[in-house]
């Protein structure tokens, strides 16, 4: 399913399939303009792609069929995933999923907010928008991965915590700061991955990790662009402008020191190849680790905590000193 901003070079391919199927139906030789559009789309794609705006890559990273979750897990852990349910507490949310996997044979704890690749999906997994239910569970999940000394794995998927009345009457607020408090003291290696939009402290619940390694078109941000606009301009239609403004996309957090790696995508976003955007993100993930092992689990935990302090911090020169007269 093309994206809006995708639409001309949808058009030149239509035009190529259309000539392919007549060249083949009526024996005309339309070989030269045929090379002639794939160079046209060939060219328009590659300057639509390295010219992306920030709204381009949020459309990107909501793309349908990005690859979610569990298309991760299984390409980065083929047949050693055992999902582990519930918060103990009589509920197991679908919007949060974790559980025990491999990563070239060692053990992992991965957890992360699911989404769909259909409407069916998206509403048993409520679009990846978690519930206090679903951060008792990665709390729970964390504190096992803290018992056994494994390395825990977040992916960060989701358009913020869900915000309707049942949140509030479980605690939404409470569970998700319980988390970040309880993350900020582990001593095993934290990663996160932001695979697709990661906003609001619906992303940071799992998100108090060592490092954070984005994908190059997935965002990272406080409030949805829509949400801001709604706020500062009071039209979400002003959501283009806010995503420009906010600095949400992957190459700025590198610059602000908040993203620690990118994995780059294959030329219009990881559903074109989930494949090589897995492999790629496993061999970052492995370098990190590695990284990480060679650091005692107190420097691991001091070195996190540093870093949450550092995010928004900035420096300013002194205020000139009034000449004496």
């Amino acid at each position: 399913m093309p994206l809006d901003f995708e639409k001309p070079v949808m058009a030149i391919e239509t035009k190529i399939d259309e000539l392919v199927a007549m060249s083949q139906g009526t024996g005309i030789d339309f070989d030269a303009e045929i090379e002639r559009l794939r160079l046209q789309a060939q060219q328009l794609r590659s300057k639509l792609y390295e010219q992306l705006t920030p709204a381009q890559r949020l459309q990107i990273a909501r793309h349908p069929q990005r690859p979610n979750f569990t298309d991760f897990v299984k390409l980065l852990s083929p047949g050693c995933w055992f999902e582990l349910h519930g918060d103990r507490a009589g509920h197991d949310d679908r919007a949060l999923l974790g559980g025990l996997a491999e990563l070239n044979g060692r053990p992992v704890m991965l957890m992360g907010q699911q989404k769909g690749h259909g409407m069916k999906e998206n509403l048993t997994h409520n679009f990846g928008m978690a519930n206090p239910e679903g951060y008792r569970k990665a709390l729970r999940l964390l504190q096992h991965a803290e018992k056994f000394k494994l390395p825990v794995i977040t992916f960060i998927d989701t358009p913020g915590a869900y915000p309707g009345i049942h949140g509030e009457q479980q605690g939404i607020g409470q569970a998700i700061a319980l988390n970040i408090r309880e993350m900020g003291r582990l001593t095993v290696p934290v990663l996160s991955v932001v695979t697709g939009e990661g906003s609001s402290g619906g992303a940071l619940g799992i998100g108090v990790a060592n490092k954070i390694v984005m994908l190059s078109n997935a965002v990272y941000t406080v409030i949805s662009p829509e949400g801001c606009a709604s706020i500062l301009w009071r039209k979400a239609e002003f959501a283009a402008q806010a995503a420009e403004a906010m600095r949400i996309t992957a190459p700025d957090l590198m610059q602000f020191g908040i993203a620690d790696a990118i994995v780059h995508e294959p030329q219009g976003g990881a559903h074109y190849n989930p494949e090589k955007t897995a492999e790629d993100l496993k061999n970052t993930l492995l370098s990190l680790l590695a990284e990480l092992d060679a650091m005692s689990p107190e420097a691991r935990r001091e070195q996190r905590y540093a870093k949450y302090r550092f995010i928004g911090a900035y420096e300013s020169s002194p205020a000139p000193v009034p000449a004496i007269a």
